[in-house]
């Protein structure tokens, strides 16, 4: 029975750096090679959260020293960041970072309408910045004849 004991006490301790670390390490080169930028925000996410994790310990170390369950707290909250049956990172990003932090400025001009921001909000910023580009040389008008003529092209084939 001790050995067991000094398992469960030790839980996060063993399975901790599987989970905070060799799991999204692997997951985070998965995604570089992957073609889908879904992944690589669930991953880019999880890391930025991590790093505030461990900055935060690092502040309240005295403060989260008298806390016998913080290991096992953020143990939990790691697994519901990192499971792929939560996506927790990409659910904090979408709900709460991505509201508060745009990066990359192009889409917050005003000369765009709310729908056309909508549009390229959706884009990577690689593509929105070379939509952005095209716009501004040939006009918005351009671009979405452009689009209709993929689109009807699409359904000949």
């Amino acid at each position: 029975m001790g050995v067991l004991a000094v398992i469960a006490k030790r839980l996060d301790a063993l399975v901790g750096p599987g989970v905070m670390f060799l799991y999204p390490l692997y997951e985070s080169m998965r995604a570089i090679e992957s073609p889908s930028t879904l992944d690589d925000r669930q991953w880019l996410t999880y890391w930025i959260m991590c790093s505030f994790i461990t900055l935060f310990e690092l502040s309240c170390y005295k403060i989260l020293a008298w806390l016998p369950f913080w290991p096992y707290v953020k143990l939990l909250f790691c697994l519901w960041l990192v499971l792929p049956k939560f996506h927790g990172a990409a659910y904090i990003y979408a709900n709460y970072i991505r509201k508060y932090v745009k990066i990359g400025g192009l889409v917050g001009s005003s000369k765009y309408t709310e729908g056309q921001k909508k549009v390229l909000e959706m884009m990577s910023f690689d593509a929105r910045k070379l939509v952005i580009q095209y716009v501004d040389k040939y006009g918005w008008e351009t671009l979405e004849r452009a689009i209709k003529a993929a689109e009807r092209e699409a359904k000949k084939r």
